[in-house]
Formats: C-alpha cells, sequence, structure tokens
C-alpha cells in the first residue's frame, strides 16, 4: 500500500508540475484541505445562490419570506456573508408583472455584466409565476443600477421558474422548471442553449426529467432549482423534488461533459434522492441548492436550504425560516459527488485522511477503523470541537451520531455517547500537535496519558506511545 501510495503521490506531483508548465489547471488532489464554517449562514433566506467573483468576493442572493424584493450581500469569505450588509437591489412593481411572488434569484456574471435571474407572479394572478432578467454593467453589483431586460421566453407560456446558466465546451445553457402541458405535474426540468443574449434561448429545447418516482413525489409532483456542477469529466445536474417541508430533498443528474447535452438520453438519474432530511442532525427538507467554491480554491462547497424542525403549521411556503447553510463536498472514488447528510448546526465536519494511506477515520460498530471509500459518508466525518475536559484540546464529535464522540478505552479507539464523567471527558479530549511524520498534518496525545497518541494499525485505531518513524507515520493525519 505505501509502494503504492508514494507511487501515486509521485504520478501527481509529476503532473502538477507539468499542468503548471503548460499553464493547465491542477487537478484536484485526492485530499484537499479541511473547511472551517458555522452554520446557518443566513436565517430566513432560502434557495440560496452564491458565486465566487474574481474580484476576491463572495456574491450572496436567495429569496426572502416576504418575497417582495432581491437582495444581495458580499464578503471576501464565505463566513464573512453572514455578518455582511445586505442591500436591496430591487423591488417587486406595484401592479402587473414582477409584482408578486419573488422568488429564486440567481446572480451570475456574464459577458462582463452582472445578471440576476428570479421568478415572479403577477398582482392580478400571484401564481401565474414566469422567469425574468435583471442587467447591470456596475463594477460592484451592490450599488447597481440595474436594468430590466424583461421575461425568458420558452416554448409555452405557463408556470416556469428557477432559471440557471452553465457553460460546457463553450456553450451556454439554461436549465428550468416549467410545467408542460399535457404533464401531470407540477414542473419538470428543462435545458437549451442560450442565444444572443443572457435573457433569451435558441433552438432546441429538451425535456430533462419528469418527477416519477416516490421521493420526487411527496404532496407535490416537483423537479425543479436546478444546479450544475461540473467535476471530473462529468456534468452533476442536482435538482429539488416534492413539497417544500420536510419531504423537500435532492436528486441528480449526470451526464459526460463530452455529451450532447440537449439530448435527453445523454442524462442519467439518480434512482435514490442524494440529499434528503436528516432528524438525527436536526435538519429538514434541505433542498434548492447552488455550488460555490472554498476560499482556497481547493474544495466544491454546497449551499442549500432546510429547516431546524419538521412540523409546520399551513403552507410550507408561508413558513419564513428556512435558512442558509453550506457543507463541502466529498467525491467517490468514481469521481462522483458524495454530499452525505445535512449536517448538524454549528461548525461544519472534518475527515481524518490517514498520512500514510489513501484511508479515513471511521466508525463502523462504534470502533474507530481506517477505511478508503468510507460509505456512508457522515460516518468519517466528525466536528472539532472544544475538548470536552477544558481549552487547549479539542474532541470528535460524530456527525451522524451527536452526542457521540471519539475516545479511548483499553487503549482502544471507539465513538461512543457522552456520560458525562470526568473520566469520559478525558479519554475524549486530545492535545493537537504538529503532525509527527509532517508539521503540514497533525497528530493527537492523549490528555490523560501524556505521550500517547492516536495511530492506526492494521486498519484499527489505537492509543499508543509513538517510539520510530513508522509510528510517527501512523500517528500523523491530514484534516480534510
Amino acid at each position: 500500500m505505501k509502494g503504492k501510495t508514494l507511487k501515486t503521490r509521485l504520478a501527481v506531483l509529476v503532473l502538477a508540475v507539468i499542468a503548471c508548465v503548460a499553464g493547465l489547471p491542477v487537478p484536484h488532489a485526492s485530499a484537499s484541505p479541511a473547511v472551517r464554517y458555522t452554520n446557518p449562514i443566513a436565517e430566513r433566506r432560502a434557495d440560496p445562490h452564491i458565486v465566487k467573483h474574481s474580484d476576491g468576493f463572495y456574491y450572496f442572493t436567495a429569496t426572502v419570506p416576504e418575497y417582495d424584493r432581491i437582495v444581495l450581500r458580499r464578503a471576501t469569505t464565505i463566513q464573512g456573508l453572514a455578518s455582511a450588509q445586505e442591500t436591496v437591489i430591487w423591488r417587486k412593481h406595484s401592479s402587473g408583472e414582477m409584482a408578486a411572488h419573488i422568488w429564486a434569484p440567481e446572480i451570475h456574471f456574464i459577458n462582463g455584466k452582472w445578471y440576476v435571474y428570479f421568478a415572479a407572479g403577477r398582482s392580478d394572478d400571484i401564481w401565474r409565476i414566469r422567469m425574468y432578467v435583471l442587467e447591470s454593467s456596475s463594477a460592484n453589483p451592490l450599488t447597481g443600477p440595474w436594468t430590466e431586460r424583461g421575461r425568458i421566453t420558452t416554448p409555452w407560456d405557463t408556470f416556469s421558474l428557477d432559471a440557471s446558466t452553465f457553460v460546457n465546451n463553450g456553450v451556454r445553457y439554461l436549465t428550468w422548471a416549467q410545467q408542460e402541458p399535457g404533464i401531470s405535474t407540477n414542473s419538470n426540468l428543462y435545458i437549451a442553449r442560450m442565444g444572443a443574449n443572457p435573457w433569451t434561448i435558441t433552438g432546441t429545447v429538451t425535456r430533462l426529467t419528469v418527477p416519477t418516482l416516490a421521493w420526487e413525489t411527496r404532496g407535490f409532483k416537483v423537479a425543479e432549482g436546478p444546479a450544475v456542477l461540473q467535476r471530473n469529466g462529468k456534468i452533476f445536474l442536482t435538482y429539488s423534488a416534492s413539497a417544500t417541508d420536510a419531504n423537500y430533498c435532492l436528486g441528480m443528474l449526470t451526464a459526460s461533459a463530452s455529451a450532447d447535452l440537449l439530448n435527453a438520453a445523454s442524462w442519467t438519474k439518480s434512482s435514490s434522492p442524494v440529499f434528503t432530511t436528516n432528524a438525527a442532525t436536526g435538519q429538514y427538507g434541505p433542498g434548492h441548492n447552488s455550488f460555490t467554491v472554498s476560499e482556497d480554491g481547493q474544495s466544491d462547497i454546497m449551499v442549500y436550504h432546510d429547516r431546524n424542525y419538521r412540523d409546520i403549521n399551513g403552507d410550507p411556503l408561508n413558513d419564513p425560516n428556512r435558512r442558509t447553510r453550506v457543507q463541502k463536498v466529498y467525491y467517490k472514488a468514481d469521481g462522483t459527488p458524495d454530499f452525505g447528510i445535512p449536517v448538524p448546526d454549528g461548525a461544519t465536519p472534518v475527515r481524518l485522511k490517514s498520512y500514510n494511506s489513501d484511508r479515513f477515520v471511521r466508525h463502523w460498530e462504534y470502533r474507530a477503523k481506517l477505511e478508503a471509500n468510507v460509505s456512508p459518508l457522515a460516518d468519517s466525518q466528525f466536528k472539532v470541537v472544544t475538548g470536552l475536559a477544558g481549552s487547549g484540546t479539542v474532541s470528535f464529535e460524530s456527525t451522524n451520531f451527536p452526542g457521540y464522540y471519539l475516545r479511548h478505552r483499553n487503549n482502544e479507539l471507539w465513538v461512543e455517547r457522552t456520560d458525562g464523567s470526568t473520566l469520559f471527558r478525558n479519554d475524549a479530549s486530545f492535545s493537537q500537535r504538529a503532525g509527527l511524520a509532517s508539521s503540514s498534518a497533525v497528530s493527537f496525545e492523549s490528555l490523560n496519558f501524556p505521550g500517547r497518541y492516536v495511530r492506526h494499525s492494521n486498519g484499527l485505531l489505537y492509543l499508543q506511545a509513538v517510539t520510530d518513524a513508522q509510528g510517527r507515520a501512523d500517528a500523523t493525519f491530514v484534516l480534510e
């Protein structure tokens, strides 16, 4: 394994050098640095869209619960958006078109100008939802001004919303949700090429998917909120399904980046939802997501909304408490994204990758072990919190079993529920040190057994003294 890992690292290094010399993008390594955010990013903000621009700012827009305006924030970090000043860049009309249900704005920078796509109803028919576009040539879109470029025209004058856009192989596409005459659903997903400007489409309109599966049709038959992630030679298009309560969830379509994206046969639908309610973490109805990148550019970040309770009084659309949240996207061995579960509120979790192998710390029947290609992903995600024994130490709380912590017992590492005892707090607290095998990585020394470190041996984790180079490598981890 070690020889293979060394060869792999050398191959990646050679490829990176070649890429840099040739001016090509450097491929993602098998592990990217951990990201640290605190959820939620914004209360009472649904359908969130965050984009990182070349000016060094993140721009954030979302649906407000009053459905009456479009707001925008910017900050140099994703976490900074939580406290950034919010600016109203546009308000609904007093009558006629664009006078009700201002929904799901997205901001994009296209050909040197800013564009906001959004949906809106009429004052005399609030459910006559259609798609519209705003344009601004200002370098800072918060300062405007904004010009209304009107409605996006599609083949049918029917309920339509959630316009989004992306470029693949030099071609710009629009994706959206719409109710098609003759199909008894609330909305399906569509794609078309964009025309001469970013508010028109041209040529063939392709229906990508119709909600027919059980998880797409709970409450309503819905496929909406398309969002595109481009990675590993694939186009991953996530979408939201079912009613906007705890049933709301994400599905995914996948196509090769070299395929004809206007051919519906190029796309494969996930048979199960890829992101859904998780009662253990207290997250309900996750959906209507977008994607951005971490500050260092090395991790894809999923942005989405959910609620922190299941039961809703009345129409979910009248419940204002959807919150904007973020978490890192991980990838399976085959290159497809693994979104895991909606993580608990608070600090986003990390994974502990072995320094000298391609395996991760995970729990299996509560025993801590090392494994590659962990499934479910959340078994290998831990929230790093202030040590249960006090400041100056850290503890690792399980993501999918909140209240359970990594602790040593009889010199073995287990994931167990805290019993509140002094012994447990000490067993679950570690001093984070510079990696024993590399100062760019980390090692964890026991609080109550100084000189003993968390290390792996034969695929399991132990607490042991480290006396040689092999032990130092086995006791060193990379936070991903």
